[in-house]
């Protein structure tokens, strides 16, 4: 994408709503991330009552834990993998998770109290 902000994220909600069947609620766990919380974005999500905002907490450092996961796997297996198809790829990622819970996993010990953070 060439730019992250509020219009390319509702160009994504467009085709994320076209995509899933009508009825079916959709939850979106998101950070506050500016394209997020911008008042186009609510004020698109609120005209559509099937999406579910979940906003993740500030300084939620599990979420970029998760981004380091997808992170170490793009570049450990997608980057340079060739895929015979689709279900080869994902047999493949099936088996890198569980090598990497395996070997590479460690316990994350959190450690934010929730007091808020002072400013510099």
């Amino acid at each position: 994408m060439a730019r992250n902000n509020a219009d390319t994220f509702i160009g994504f909600l467009h085709a994320l709503d076209a995509t899933v069947p009508a009825g079916t609620d959709i939850h979106l766990v998101m950070d506050n991330g500016s394209s997020h919380v911008a008042k186009k974005t609510r004020a698109w999500l609120a005209a559509r009552p099937r999406f579910h905002v979940h906003h993740t907490p500030q300084h939620a450092s599990w979420l970029n834990q998760v981004e380091l996961f997808f992170s170490t796997l793009t570049r450990r297996l997608l980057r340079r993998g060739q895929f015979a198809s689709r279900d080869e790829l994902a047999e493949r990622i099936d088996d890198f998770v569980l090598a990497y819970d395996e070997h590479d996993a460690k316990p994350y010990r959190w450690t934010y109290d929730g007091s808020p953070l002072k400013t510099a």
